[in-house]
């Protein structure tokens, strides 16, 4: 290879990489798939499209037909008793049994379980995430038995690493959407 030839190709690499630096902030990286389904369940349930969203990411990567070795399935990955639990406590149509793997049902399911957990932990986020993965009777057994504080600072302490893993994706998916897709 001739001096200049080489000096073209480490250019372009060079002009490649940074490219990918710009773009690894960019809406490609990150995309929101579901956007209609989420906005309108992330309304009718009071909460963050960018949390449901980020949930989903962590969950299921948007892969509808995705399950877990532990059974969970669809968008957010949610267990079959969880389901049932779910349609029931929230009287949703029964029909919802037979249809739990499509999108909208999913994210409505996931929707509905988020918000009664806000509720269950007066708003603490924090332990909604932990919540989804670990279910919201150990969280609550955590915090009242002192053993995490429900805290971002403090989720070291949580006695799972999965969960501890899983809100920290959770959270970054969360800003990141926020940061990429939020208004201002």
């Amino acid at each position: 290879m001739t001096f200049w030839r080489k000096k073209r190709v480490f250019a372009l690499l060079l002009i490649t990489f940074v490219l990918f630096l710009f773009l690894s902030s960019s809406r490609m990286l990150y995309p929101i798939r579901y956007q209609e389904e989420i906005r309108q369940n992330a309304a009718k349930y009071e909460l963050d499209p960018y949390l449901i969203a980020a949930v989903i990411r962590v969950e299921s990567n948007y892969k509808v037909d995705e399950q877990s070795n532990k059974g969970a399935y669809g968008l957010m990955q949610l267990m079959p008793d969880t389901s049932g639990w779910i349609i029931d406590k929230a009287e949703l149509p029964e029909g919802y049994k037979n249809r739990l793997v499509e999108p909208q049902i999913s994210i409505e399911l996931g929707a509905w379980y988020l918000s009664w957990m806000r509720k269950q932990f007066a708003g603490n986020m924090v332990a909604v995430v932990a919540g989804y993965n670990a279910g919201h009777g150990k969280v609550s057994r955590w915090l009242e038995e002192k053993e995490w504080d429900g805290t971002m600072e403090g989720v070291e302490n949580i006695p799972y690493g999965e969960t501890r893993h899983y809100v920290q994706r959770v959270l970054y998916y969360y800003h990141k959407y926020q940061k990429l897709y939020g208004e201002g």
